[in-house]
């Protein structure tokens, strides 16, 4: 046979191949997404634990969760819309970041306090009005000392107003899913019974705080520090105490945070955030009944969640293969995981026994889209599966036409 009748041969092939269409494009492609932290449905859920001995807390509200899962351990009444005092400051310290992430602000900017910011009463660091402080200056002066004269310069600063930013806080609050909350000011002194959040809630914002913008606990584990006030009347020292007095209390674990409030109608409230082994947690009381009360409360929920809590988490996931390509410019793509996975014991499983398996779906029809689900990992603990991460596609393949076919063709007959 010759090489004109093969080259005919070989062209009509690939014509008839060209109207048939590939296995499998009748269904329909499974989209992914980008993935969550812990991407997959049942990732980085805990293991279900006995129902705690009551815990003897004083305060009506509470919640302990942990911060890589988002995993609830512990709640008493975690939905109850309650007064937060100034652990709204959280959502105020999230917008802050949130701009220092974007490049809207920096740390060295200076920042003027307007007469309505040196007006605010509570908790304060006795700004001056004209008076100039840098971003972080006042970032400190809001996580140790829990001023509302430097949560409102800031809201100024980065909003225009305090109404506007306030907006930007319900806003940013109803993005993390915060259902059961309403900010009306950007620092908590006020005692509106329509300014309110509840534990969960609370725990749901510190847990966007700490692993977002993670550096928070470098001015949240500050125990005292100086600031300079300069003004017209001249230049003067003014020490920053941390309110937080869980950060000098005996404890078994590391105290890294984060944000106390009080009011007469709150009264006394705290997000506690700490680590150990590894395990992050987040204590929320709300409505202690004393200063000393909030802190004792948070400290027999942490003290219980270390005792109780194991954490599983795959750093290492392993290396993955090319996945085949049906009808595309190119026979493979590179694939790529789409979150990472956690999970949470609250029942003393070996941790060290979970396996992982990865599952591929066959080879994929083009077109295929980056981010595309193409498998799953999944981890198992003895016969039960503990949760999975997609497998996605890092790039996308153009469905191949007819020149690629020729083009191909081309490149066989040279070989």
């Amino acid at each position: 046979m010759n090489r004109k009748r093969i080259c005919a041969l070989l062209l009509t092939a690939v014509m008839a191949i060209m109207q048939i269409p590939p296995a499998g494009t009748g269904m329909a492609a499974c989209a992914g997404t980008a993935g969550a932290e812990t991407g997959g449905e049942l990732s980085g859920q805990a293991a279900a634990a006995d129902s705690p001995a009551d815990l003897h807390l004083s305060a009506p509200s509470a919640v302990l969760m942990e911060a890589s899962t988002g995993q609830v351990i512990y709640e008493n009444n975690g939905d109850e819309k309650r007064s937060p005092a100034s652990i709204t400051k959280i959502m105020t310290l999230i917008l802050i970041f949130d701009a220092l992430e974007s490049g809207k602000i920096q740390m060295t900017d200076s920042v003027t306090t307007s007469a309505y910011a040196k007006s605010m009463g509570g908790s304060q660091v006795f700004l001056e009005e004209g008076e100039v402080q840098t971003v972080e200056t006042l970032i400190k002066c809001i996580v140790v000392a829990s001023g509302n004269d430097a949560s409102v310069a800031m809201a100024e600063y980065i909003a225009g107003s305090e109404s506007e930013f306030v907006r930007m806080m319900n806003e940013r609050a109803k993005g993390l899913g915060m259902t059961s909350t309403n900010f009306e000011d950007c620092c908590g002194l006020t005692d509106s019974p329509t300014h309110v959040t509840s534990a969960r809630d609370v725990a749901v914002m510190s847990r966007e705080l700490i692993n977002r913008y993670p550096q928070i606990h470098n001015y949240a584990t500050i125990w005292m520090e100086n600031i300079t006030h300069v003004t017209a009347q001249g230049s003067k020292e003014f020490g920053l105490a941390n309110t937080n007095k869980l950060l000098k209390m005996n404890n078994n674990f590391q105290v890294t945070g984060l944000k106390t409030g009080s009011t007469s109608l709150a009264k006394y409230c705290v997000s506690a955030t700490a680590q150990k082994d590894g395990v992050r947690l987040i204590a929320v009381i709300m409505g202690a009944p004393d200063y000393k009360a909030r802190f004792a409360d948070a400290q027999t929920l942490l003290n219980y969640g270390y005792a109780n809590c194991r954490l599983y988490e795959d750093s290492q996931p392993p290396e993955l293969p090319r996945a085949a390509v049906d009808g595309g410019v190119v026979d493979d793509v590179e694939l790529t995981y789409g979150g990472t996975f956690s999970y949470l014991s609250l029942s003393g499983e070996d941790l060290s026994a979970v396996e992982r398996e990865i599952k591929l779906d066959e080879a994929l029809p083009a077109p295929v889209e980056q981010g595309q689900k193409a498998g799953i990992l999944e981890y198992r603990l003895g016969e039960n599966m503990i949760g999975h991460i997609d497998i996605v596609t890092k790039e996308a393949v153009a469905k191949a036409g007819y020149r690629d076919y020729l083009k191909r063709l081309a490149e066989a007959w040279r070989l």
